[in-house]
C-alpha cells in the first residue's frame, strides 16, 4: 500500500520547537518513503482553539518548506464522518450512553478501594454499561466504547492487553480495559472525542504511517482498540523524542513554549533535526538543500533497518 503520512496539529497556538520536531519527522518519513504527506488541523476541541492559529500554523509550515501534498482538512468540518463511526459502533453493541460525571467516576472507584494517583488516568468502572443497569439519568452525557474483547493478548496474559510495535520505542503493550476502561467517543458537551476523530480521520484519509510526539504514545492502544471495533486497518506508529523545558517537563503551549521565529527557518529546523539525531547542514546551506540532505539521511536509516528508525544517542 502506498505510504500516506500526516501531521495533525491542534490550533491552540502557533508551532513551537517541540511541535516542529514532530512535523519535520513526519515530513521526512513520508519523503524518505516516496510517499504523500498530509496536514490535518485537529480543531475538534473548539473551546481550546485560538482564532487564526490554524492559518498561522500552515504559514509556519510553508516557511519551513514543509508543504502538504493535498489540501489541509479541518476536523471541525468532518462531524458527519464521526457520526457515522459512532452509529456503526452503536449498531454493533460496542458503544453505550453514559451520564457519569468525573466526580461520579471518582466515587465509584473509591467505593472499590481505588484511589487515583496524581496525574494518573481515571479508568472508567463501567457504571453505565447496559449489564450494570445503563445510564442513571434521563439525558445521557456522553457515549463510551466498550474496550473489552478487542485486544491481541498473548496466551497466559490478561484478555485485554493490546500489543503493538513502535518503530522507535520498540514493543509496547497496555491493558486498556484496566488502565483506561471504556473511553469516551462523544463528550457530554456534544463535542467529538479526540480518539474517535483521529481514528476515523486516519482511515478516511488512508493514513498508513503515523509519526508524532512521544507524549501521544499512550493514546495508541486506545486507537488500536477503536480501529478493531470499526474494522479499520492499523497504521504503523513512530513516536518521536520530546523537547523538554527547563524544568524537565515536555515543552508545550501550556507551559509557555515560545512561537518559532521563522524569518530564517533554518536554525529552528536544524535544532529539530538535531533532536532527531540528524547532523546540522553546512553553514549557509539553502533550505531546500538542507531538507534534501535530511531526507537522504532518514532514507539511509530506513534502508539499514526498514521496519525501525535506528535510535541515535539523542533519542
Amino acid at each position: 500500500m502506498p505510504y500516506r503520512g500526516r501531521f495533525a496539529p491542534s490550533p491552540t497556538g502557533p508551532l513551537h520547537a517541540g511541535s516542529l520536531v514532530a512535523a519535520l519527522a513526519s515530513w521526512l518519513d513520508a519523503r524518505a518513503h516516496a510517499g504523500r504527506w498530509l496536514v490535518r488541523i485537529e480543531d475538534v476541541d473548539t473551546p481550546r482553539c485560538q482564532p487564526g492559529a490554524d492559518r498561522f500554523i500552515l504559514e509556519q509550515l510553508a516557511r519551513c518548506g514543509l508543504t502538504p501534498d493535498e489540501p489541509p482538512v479541518w476536523q471541525s468540518r468532518r462531524g458527519a464522518i464521526y457520526q457515522r463511526a459512532l452509529e456503526q459502533l452503536i449498531a454493533a453493541g460496542r458503544a453505550y450512553p453514559c451520564t457519569c460525571s468525573r466526580k461520579d467516576i471518582e466515587h465509584a472507584l473509591a467505593a472499590r478501594g481505588i484511589v487515583r494517583e496524581r496525574g494518573a488516568e481515571l479508568p472508567y468502572p463501567g457504571t453505565c454499561r447496559p449489564e450494570n443497569g445503563g445510564p442513571r439519568a434521563v439525558n445521557p452525557r456522553a457515549w463510551r466504547l466498550r474496550a473489552d474483547g478487542l485486544a491481541n493478548a498473548a496466551p497466559g496474559e490478561p484478555a485485554d492487553v493490546v500489543r503493538w510495535q513502535d518503530r522507535r520505542l520498540g514493543p509496547q503493550q497496555q491493558d486498556v480495559a484496566q488502565a483506561v476502561g471504556d473511553f469516551v467517543l462523544q463528550r457530554a458537551d456534544g463535542l467529538w472525542a479526540y480518539q474517535l476523530a483521529v481514528v476515523a480521520d486516519d482511515a478516511a484519509q488512508g493514513i498508513t504511517h503515523v509519526v508524532r510526539g512521544q507524549d501521544l504514545a499512550d493514546n495508541t492502544p486506545r486507537q488500536i482498540v477503536l480501529q478493531r471495533a470499526l474494522g479499520l486497518p492499523q497504521p504503523a506508529y513512530l513516536h518521536t523524542p520530546l523537547v523538554l523545558a527547563a524544568d524537565g517537563q515536555k515543552l508545550s503551549k501550556q507551559n509557555g513554549a515560545r512561537a518559532l521565529q521563522l524569518d530564517d527557518p533554518l536554525p529552528a529546523l536544524t535544532a529539530a533535526a538535531g533532536r532527531l539525531g540528524l547532523p546540522a547542514p553546512p553553514a549557509h546551506a539553502p533550505l531546500a538543500d538542507a531538507l534534501a540532505s535530511w531526507v537522504g539521511q532518514w532514507a539511509a536509516l530506513l534502508r539499514g533497518k526498514p521496519a525501525t528508525i535506528i535510535s541515535s544517542p539523542r533519542w
